[in-house]
């Protein structure tokens, strides 16, 4: 850890203020994709939902995130190259200026030697730059309006699920408790550039930094919660995973971390609408204890 990050680390815990760090699944906790795409999101109301309406949205979806990751964030040059965190290359890059560099003439191949792995993490931090500009910065007004539109019939759909996880995210943001610096970060199973797109159209990116993103495909999500861990190397951090999967649970269980199961059945309040920091409090007090940050959860 260098001296800025530990310095970055000290100014979070100074006021003595636990500082709860939440670590996300994204598809079926977060969002509500693979399971319209398979139907069995709409399966589980036994009929009250239409199972073909929920796949042709989940298609449209599809459909936006793949046009996107190849239209601006170079997926068709870096679909084999998966890295399981946006800087996980940044000692290749040597701050080169990028603002007129030639992405697609630049003779970028599989980063097998320190040449490619230079090209791929320049692709990497204009990655990360269009990401933090936000979407509207990176595709026209119409496409704006087209996913915004895709976004509150799935809201609609799904009985704000989607909304109802993103206000869980700007309640933590906002803090019932004006000391609380809450932390989100994404451990994900998809492949790192559509699931940072994914954030992007899902409204997500205000929450989740593109630091924060984490993919899983190829290192296992126990490898991303030790990464973790030694990011936020401290006492003062206290860590909760929550999810829908057996592997993220598993993980957590290694770690000694508290893990919420989220489950997509209606009459479960472990899904969205439902759960709430309130809830996951409680978690975290099970572990750790209570604090003023926990009696402070509305």
């Amino acid at each position: 850890m260098n001296a800025n990050t530990s310095q970055k680390l000290e100014a979070l815990v100074s006021d003595g203020v636990p500082v709860n760090v939440y670590i996300w699944d994204m598809d079926e906790t977060l969002i509500l994709l693979r399971s319209l795409l398979t139907g069995t999101y709409a399966e589980s109301f036994n009929g009250s939902k239409d199972v073909k309406r929920g796949v042709e949205i989940g298609e449209m979806w599809e459909k936006h995130i793949l046009k996107i990751c190849d239209d601006c964030f170079f997926y068709e040059q870096v679909e084999d190259c998966n890295e399981p965190f946006i800087d996980s290359l940044r000692e290749y890059d040597d701050g080169k200026d990028l603002s007129s560099y030639d992405f697609k003439q630049d003779e970028f191949s599989s980063p097998t030697d320190d040449l490619n792995k230079r090209k791929l993490a320049y692709r990497h931090r204009a990655v990360a730059e269009r990401y933090e500009k936000g979407l509207a910065r990176i595709v026209d007004s119409g496409t704006v309006s087209v996913l915004d539109e895709l976004y509150e019939v799935t809201d609609g759909y799904t009985d704000r699920w989607l909304s109802s996880a993103r206000a869980f995210l700007e309640q933590c943001s906002n803090g019932t408790n004006p000391s609380s610096q809450d932390i989100h970060i994404l451990v994900t199973s998809g492949a790192l550039i559509p699931s940072l797109v994914k954030c992007l159209l899902f409204r997500l990116d205000t929450f989740l930094r593109h630091e924060n993103v984490y993919s899983s495909i190829d290192v296992g999500k126990l490898q991303c919660f030790k990464w973790i861990k030694e990011r936020y190397h401290h006492p003062k951090f206290r860590f909760c995973a929550i999810g829908d999967g057996w592997e993220e649970c598993a993980a957590a269980q290694t770690m000694q971390w508290p893990f919420v199961k989220i489950d997509l059945q209606p009459d479960s309040s472990y899904r969205f609408p439902g759960v709430t920091p309130k809830t996951v409090s409680y978690y975290f007090a099970a572990v750790y204890g209570n604090s003023d940050t926990d009696t402070n959860k509305e």
